[in-house]
């Protein structure tokens, strides 16, 4: 009798989400639950935003525009590209999966960075994809040295999440650039730059800005971060006209929702409610580094909206404690870091209660 699924599906482990704040309180009989867990706006959503989505919920009774045709101009309009240069996802994991579906085959390789953003492991092997990892360097940073000599005859595409997930660490222009020379320009290189808004780093570079010098090169971003819409799963990627035009081949359609289309387009109006984030979330980093240093722990160079904490002990312990006190963080052994905890910024006061927790636990 054959298996009910192929060997690659059968031992995928799937990808593990934050806690939520409901399981929590009622698995400890809390109430005031704080999520730190997955790097959401503390903010919330743009109020912008929140007025679309009530107005578009009177046309939910009819398919959404297959093309997205006003979102996709105005988010063109917003990075200073062409329509015909960007493609739009349910969140940016729909369109690692489309990138994947497309361009790669079973025969081919994806290369990755070890103990990075785990949906890229995950999505190469539930699409039957192999793949093969690369260790970070000293200091949690991409090693794209390394990475750029790990490419063979079999590599078809790279993943670079930049800012990282979860170690917040960043590289810069000259160092994207010497790695983009390196690779052959038939392996695709996807630069996952989810947490762009919240880099205040001059030697940074979007890849929006590079990826007309460098065709093979495809742009991801998010609005689930600094726009606070992670709820309605919105994501788009920016890539040569011609990848795009394969990349509408194998999405489906209706891929976005009536609300989703409404509150991207007013969330991309709401200059305010951005700078209000990255304010928020300049000072909730410095916060962090004053006093987090001050128990002995190690924190990584974040240029994201979170931290990455090593406790030098093992942090499920610690993250079982901070459960207790009604506050919810997320634990990094599964990406082979047992020892370290990513704390999302949150309000100010939220930021101090997960400190004041974490002084207690760990004098």
């Amino acid at each position: 009798m054959r298996p009910l699924v192929p060997p690659y599906v059968e031992t995928l482990k799937a990808y593990v989400p934050g806690k939520p704040i409901e399981e929590t309180e009622r698995e400890y009989g809390l109430t005031g639950v704080i999520k730190l867990a997955s790097n959401e706006n503390p903010l919330g959503p743009s109020p912008r935003a929140v007025e679309a989505m009530k107005n578009a919920v009177t046309s939910v009774h009819l398919y959404p525009d297959a093309t997205s045709f006003h979102l996709v101009r105005r988010l063109a309009s917003h990075l200073g590209v062409k329509p015909e240069e960007v493609v739009l996802g349910s969140g940016s994991n729909e369109l690692i999966e489309l990138l994947m579906r497309t361009f790669t085959t079973p025969e081919e390789e994806i290369l990755l960075c070890k103990g990075s953003f785990p949906a890229y492991r995950i999505s190469a092997q539930a699409h039957g994809r192999p793949f093969v990892e690369v260790p970070m360097r000293e200091g949690f940073r991409y090693d794209l040295v390394a990475m750029a000599r790990a490419v063979t005859p079999r590599t078809r595409m790279v993943f670079l999440a930049n800012p990282d997930n979860p170690t917040g660490t960043a590289f810069g222009r000259k160092d994207l650039e010497t790695f983009l020379a390196a690779v052959p320009k038939d392996v695709l290189v996807i630069h996952d730059e989810a947490y762009a808004e919240f880099v205040d780093w001059p030697d940074y570079a979007s890849g929006v800005e590079l990826f007309r010098a460098h065709p093979n090169l495809v742009a991801l971003r998010t609005f689930s971060k600094i726009h606070g819409l992670a709820g309605i799963r919105l994501g788009c990627a920016v890539m040569d006209a011609k990848l795009v035009g394969y990349v509408h081949r194998t999405r489906m359609p209706f891929n976005l929702t009536v609300v989703a289309q409404a509150a991207g387009m007013a969330a991309l109006d709401d200059t305010e409610h951005v700078r209000q984030t990255r304010a928020n979330n300049h000072a909730g980093l410095r916060y962090y580094e004053q006093e987090l240093l001050k128990l002995g722990v190690t924190l990584s160079e974040s240029h994201a909206n979170f931290v990455f904490v090593d406790c030098h002990r093992p942090a499920g312990e610690v993250y079982e404690q901070l459960l207790r006190r009604g506050v919810i963080v997320r634990p990094m052994a599964g990406n082979g870091f047992p020892t370290c905890l990513r704390i999302s910024v949150g309000t100010p006061s939220e930021n101090a209660r997960c400190v004041s927790a974490l002084k207690e636990i760990l004098s």
